[in-house]
């Protein structure tokens, strides 16, 4: 009977026949185990139907399916073998199974029958695997207490305790390691070998483990790889620096800086070459020079890094040159400078000058002054006040003009040069004398009360 089911589902594999069509979400369903799986079905049919009927078959590779229920219209008859394990509510045609074992995986097969006019049927397959989810995988190293660059090997191992057909990929800084001349990986892939190990092997590794259900990544583990010492290099602070000499202003002090690129630290040690021997002065990565204790102007001096654990060592050499360089330069400078500042006195004068002519001709002020002394009428000079000078004394100093006209007592005057009268005195005759008063402190007498 049930091969005769089976091949006519074979018939059906379209999934429609005559207006009944029979569909299913995905064809392939990856399910954990000890959970329930709900298969959802759906149906069709453009037709007046007397009986519908339903029924699921479960099928293992190179097996022939096995009969897990049916229904007619609302009817389950079930396989009294599954009966607590599958359960269908029709017209519904899904299937639930409640719980998952690994003996669960196969294909789920359904038909869905139409009676009416004639029998319409239809069916879809479901291919279901069953996994358990995977657990969060632990990397460990070897050796854990690193290996040298270009000489030891290291091996990262990416252990699961659970999960089933579980898939391995090694990350580095976040991004896959595939195969390359250093690296290498076990024919399940959880193992990365990693020789001979190199600088440009340190990084950041993880170990990312998948299977149908699930995915988890291990913690981060950055191994030990002891390099070095590269790059060595000497660098100052103050100086000038062509290729490896630097030159030094006499009296200053320069502190050089030593580094390289190495792992663990280096040891740095300085050597100071004379014309009579070499000996070491300092040890550590820096240096400090003072110009004006220097013997010779000229002096040559080692930087020696050296990596204790790689038993490599590396030398950069140096001259340091002192110099009066600086006050050379200062020289340099005032002398650069010494024809502009001519240049620009000279042109601030010669403009001073000329604004000044230029004031005194357009203006004339000795004309407008002589003009106002020979201009003032005779009645100005009469209303003029004495001062006696002992008022305020700090403001009696200038140039004074005494003029005399003549009175009716006829009493003589002192002779002095004449003044052309004005509009307001014509025809009389009289004198000025001008006078400067010159300011002058006298030493101070004490006052004694007569």
């Amino acid at each position: 009977m049930w091969p005769r089911i089976f091949t006519a589902f074979l018939s059906f594999v379209s999934g429609s026949c005559f207006g009944l069509k029979v569909t299913v979400p995905s064809h392939t369903v990856h399910a954990i185990r000890g959970q329930a799986l709900y298969l959802p079905v759906h149906y069709g049919f453009h037709t007046v139907a007397s009986d519908i009927q339903i029924i699921w078959l479960f099928e293992r590779p190179h097996t022939m399916p096995k009969y897990l229920l049916s229904s007619v219209n609302k009817s389950v008859v079930p396989d009294l073998e599954y009966q607590h394990k599958f359960t269908m509510m029709p017209p519904n045609a899904s299937l639930l199974i409640n719980p998952l074992q690994f003996d669960d995986e196969g294909n789920y097969i359904v038909k869905v029958n139409i009676q009416g006019n004639g029998t319409l049927s239809s069916s879809q397959k479901i291919q279901v695997t069953v996994d358990d989810p995977v657990t969060k995988p632990v990397v460990q190293n070897h050796p854990s207490s690193g290996a040298v660059e270009y000489v030891g090997n290291m091996t990262l191992t990416c252990q699961v305790e659970g999960g089933t057909r579980l898939v391995f990929q090694w990350l580095k800084n976040g991004k896959p390691v595939h195969t390359s001349s250093t690296y290498s990986f076990s024919p399940q892939n959880n193992t990365l070998h990693i020789a001979p190990v190199t600088k440009e092997d340190i990084g950041n590794y993880s170990c990312l483990v998948k299977n149908p259900v699930s995915e988890m990544e291990s913690d981060i583990i950055t191994p030990t790889i002891y390099y070095g010492p590269y790059g060595l290099r000497v660098n100052s602070d103050k100086g000038l620096k062509v290729g490896e000499v630097f030159t030094v202003d006499l009296g200053e002090a320069i502190l050089f800086d030593c580094s390289a690129d190495s792992y663990p630290p280096n040891i740095y040690s300085w050597i100071q070459n004379t014309e009579n021997a070499t000996y070491v002065i300092k040890h550590g990565p820096l240096l400090e020079v003072a110009s004006d204790k220097v013997a010779q102007k000229t002096t040559d001096f080692v930087c020696c890094a050296y990596n204790n654990v790689t038993g490599r060592q590396d030398e950069t050499r140096f001259t340091v040159v002192i110099t009066s360089i600086g006050l050379e330069k200062l020289a340099q400078n005032a002398k650069s400078l010494s024809p502009l500042a001519i240049i620009t006195g000279i042109s601030l004068f010669l403009i001073i000058s000329m604004l000044l002519l230029f004031i005194w001709k357009k203006y004339q002020p000795y004309k407008v002054i002589r003009q106002k002394l020979e201009g003032r009428p005779e009645t100005e000079y009469r209303k003029a006040q004495t001062f006696s000078g002992h008022e305020d004394a700090l403001d009696d100093f200038g140039i004074y003009e005494f003029v005399a006209f003549p009175d009716a007592s006829g009493v003589s005057r002192m002779p002095s040069r004449s003044v052309p009268t004005s509009d307001g005195v014509s025809g009389q005759d009289y004198h000025s004398t001008i006078y400067e008063v010159i300011q002058h402190i006298p030493a101070q007498h004490q006052d004694h009360p007569e």
